[in-house]
């Protein structure tokens, strides 16, 4: 028999299922808050010292917080795309935190909508030093519009340097999708990008803060 050893998973195998959204952002948040989210004192990618770390890789590569993600992700961005009248191929973002939610979010659309399933590709840090020098793999091609992915944004660096490999490699980005932003700036920066930024949580709703 399989052990579940997270509470938050445990209590969301008992009654997962998926019908409606609230108590799935519900069960999303408690494995955030039990599994990826740390208090102390850290340095963060973009140098800068924090008393909060939240670890997202943990979380979306959870088989439960992966179903979740992709729930959640998929209504939000099926959403933002009715909305503007959008026309999205595909879903990606810079290895390794934006993997597992673009994969979740593309299985989902597949699942769920599979004339609107959006196809998944991943950004390397650094092209390839062989081959044809690729710094984007998957499922992108010149001239498709996508959906930008980031577990988490602080300064948006790593969104940005994203967006630009995006670019210059011929595709088009409609919006970010960000599991968690933690309000220091980065949605700010994405934005003046042109780029709108559909967060799943901010700091203040995860941690319930005023």
């Amino acid at each position: 028999m399989l052990h579940v050893e997270s509470k938050a998973a445990s209590s969301l195998a008992s009654g997962l299922g998926f019908l409606n959204s609230p108590p799935m952002s519900a069960a999303l948040k408690a494995l955030l808050l039990e599994k990826s989210v740390r208090t102390g004192t850290f340095t963060l990618a973009s140098g800068k010292e924090s008393d909060l770390y939240i670890d997202c890789r943990v979380t979306a590569l959870d088989p439960f917080g992966a179903n979740l993600i992709g729930e959640l992700g998929w209504a939000a961005v099926r959403e933002r795309i009715a909305k503007d009248g959008l026309k999205i191929d595909a879903i990606g973002g810079m290895t390794l935190g934006a993997d597992p939610i673009s994969l979740a979010v593309g299985m989902t659309s597949a699942k769920q909508h599979p004339e609107e399933a959006l196809q998944v590709f991943t950004v390397r840090k650094e092209p390839k030093g062989h081959g044809r020098g690729k710094q984007i793999e998957g499922n992108f091609k010149e001239g498709n519009t996508v959906i930008v992915v980031d577990d988490v944004i602080t300064t948006g660096g790593s969104t940005i340097k994203a967006i630009d490999v995006i670019e210059r490699e011929g595709g088009k980005v409609a919006f970010a999708l960000v599991l968690v932003d933690r309000e220091e700036g980065g949605r700010e920066a994405i934005e003046a990008r042109g780029i709108p930024v559909l967060t799943l949580f901010t700091r203040k709703t995860l941690l319930d803060e005023a």
